[in-house]
């Protein structure tokens, strides 16, 4: 049996002795019931000072608890040489920059030509072989960081991060108009439209979706937002700043239901949603340190940046009249 990286590694502290290695590996290092069962089923998966032990013993101080994730591979993703903006690396995480237009993960009819693509070969160059886990998805058009796990382990407690509100993620959008309030919380549940599936929408039935916003800067018909989403719901920033009037510039299918002409020329600048995710916080699930990373706004949305700041009007005219070249 192959390992992917060096084990997880617990050693029995004097007020937890007597405490049974099931409860160990459950409450003190976070190891869920499904993995565990997995694990247990593993030669090696989990020892005690070398040697596998019943879940029921009980473990004395100083006792070296370890826990080995088997390898895995996305034999299923076709690697393909696309280039990669690496943020950050270690044994157990990948955090990426990802760039607008580039979907995540192979869907149907998106086979190739994927995050997930461009991740397998990176891995594949430096002879490692890790199963494709991204903690959290990007839309295709959305781009900014993004952290992909290399076991279960890792993607388990990190998806446990997200469920409980630990993970902190901060956006940029560029929105038509300019919200009434410089600073506030959108609180609307979100669900699918029932007569287009794809479709999310703002509907008292829907599941809880808390948006706090802060206005960064207003121009003549738009304003740049920073956004910090506490749920994690399809389309959530999109849907919610179209909510309260204000959606976000060249987002084909949450825009303006009836664009004005700025609208539509704003759009056109833009080219796609004007949507970053600029930041990305959590705690280390191996190390339990806080992490940070960030992404530098692209060059489109800088170039769609420095368009708003020199159209005629700036910061003062709702209506846009002129547009310089870019």
């Amino acid at each position: 049996m192959k390992y992917d990286c060096e084990p997880l590694t617990y050693v029995v502290p004097p007020e937890e002795d007597g405490l049974t290695l099931r409860t160990v590996l459950r409450d003190k290092m976070g190891v869920s019931r499904k993995l565990l069962s997995r694990l247990k089923r593993t030669e090696r998966g989990i020892t005690v000072n070398g040697e596998r032990r019943w879940m029921s013993d009980r473990l004395r101080p100083g006792d070296r608890v370890q826990v080995r994730m088997p390898a895995e591979r996305s034999d299923d993703i076709l690697p393909q040489p696309i280039p990669l903006d690496i943020l950050y690396e270690d044994d157990h995480l990948l955090v990426v920059n990802k760039p607008a237009g580039l979907i995540v993960h192979p869907t149907v009819g998106h086979y190739i030509n994927t995050l997930a693509n461009a991740v397998v070969h990176y891995w594949q160059q430096k002879g490692r072989a890790y199963r494709f886990r991204p903690v959290h998805r990007l839309d295709r058009d959305t781009s900014g960081v993004l952290a992909i796990a290399k076991n279960a382990y890792v993607h388990q407690r990190l998806s446990e991060q997200l469920q409980t509100g630990r993970v902190r993620k901060t956006y940029v959008a560029y929105v038509h108009g300019h919200p009434s309030s410089p600073a506030g919380t959108i609180d609307a549940p979100i669900d699918r439209d029932p007569e287009r599936p794809h479709i999310r929408i703002v509907t008292a039935s829907g599941y809880p979706s808390v948006t706090h916003y802060e206005t960064e800067r207003e121009y003549g018909a738009a304003a740049r937002v920073r956004l910090r989403p506490e749920s994690g719901r399809t389309h959530q920033i999109r849907v919610h700043m179209k909510h309260i009037g204000h959606p976000l510039i060249g987002d084909e299918m949450y825009g303006p239901d009836s664009p004005t002409e700025t609208e539509r020329r704003l759009d056109a600048l833009a080219g796609r949603q004007a949507l970053h995710a600029a930041a990305l916080g959590f705690d280390h699930p191996v190390t339990g340190r806080p992490v940070w990373f960030e992404a530098p706004l692209p060059d489109d949305l800088l170039r769609l940046e420095r368009a708003l700041e020199s159209m005629h009007g700036f910061g003062s005219s709702p209506e846009v009249t002129d547009f310089p070249n870019i």
